[in-house]
């Protein structure tokens, strides 16, 4: 079977001016595979995702994920588009069950069941009544992953999601990540967290893709072309 193009990007340049935070990039991510987007701090990363996820317009070039522009406001798109940042974005005086109740009626999600089995899943559910101030910077990330699952997306964007998180805590998030079945976008500047997760990368610098490669020759090229 062929691949279904979920992500297409043509020559997109995103420009501050005449600082050109992308330049030129092509990336075709089809469903079901898990990208890294690897890079060193400042190659363009975070920019790349935003514009896929439609959170940043790109200053030129073409952008669909699943046909559509991310630009262009679309419901379905939306629907269709999970996201997880090194900020959780969570409302710290609200419980874990709070916090993904609020999420899941503005998805409008129908399924009652939908915000324990999360719970259940990311291992939070016996702290489901605590405030997430409470919690470690795991334990919120893990919730943000749950939030960012509620409504059933196709496609998971993580940007630098283990970042500030200690050993224990990035080995338990990416075991969470790896029994998630969608299309994965992973931005990060971690090699290791990215042959835990991805099959290929993508490798990013000066807002330029300098490679694309399997996780196998990820290393050997990323330290060719970055370091």
């Amino acid at each position: 079977m062929g691949c279904v193009e979920h992500i297409v990007l043509e020559n997109v340049v995103k420009a501050y001016g005449r600082l050109k935070a992308l330049d030129k990039i092509n990336l075709r991510v089809c469903r079901g595979e898990r990208v890294a987007i690897l890079g060193p701090n400042g190659a363009g990363k975070t920019t790349l995702v935003k514009i896929i996820s439609g959170q940043m317009r790109a200053t030129s070039g073409t952008v669909r994920v699943m046909g559509k522009n991310p630009a262009e406001f679309s419901r379905e798109l939306r629907r269709n588009i999970g996201f997880v940042s090194h900020n959780p974005m969570l409302y710290d005086e609200l419980t874990a069950y709070e916090n993904l109740k609020f999420y899941a009626n503005l998805y409008s999600v129908g399924d009652k069941n939908r915000v324990n089995e999360l719970l259940k899943k990311l291992k939070l559910y016996d702290r489901r009544h605590s405030r997430v101030k409470t919690f470690s910077r795991g334990m919120k990330q893990r919730l943000a992953i749950a939030r960012a699952l509620l409504h059933d997306p196709e496609i998971l964007i993580l940007d630098e999601p283990t970042s500030g998180l200690d050993i224990e805590g990035r080995l338990e998030l990416l075991k969470n990540l790896s029994s998630i079945d969608k299309t994965i976008l992973l931005t990060t500047h971690n090699l290791s967290e990215a042959e835990r997760l991805c099959s290929r990368a993508v490798i990013l610098t000066n807002g330029k893709v300098v490679a694309e490669c399997s996780m196998d020759e990820a290393e050997r090229i990323y330290l060719e072309k970055c370091i």
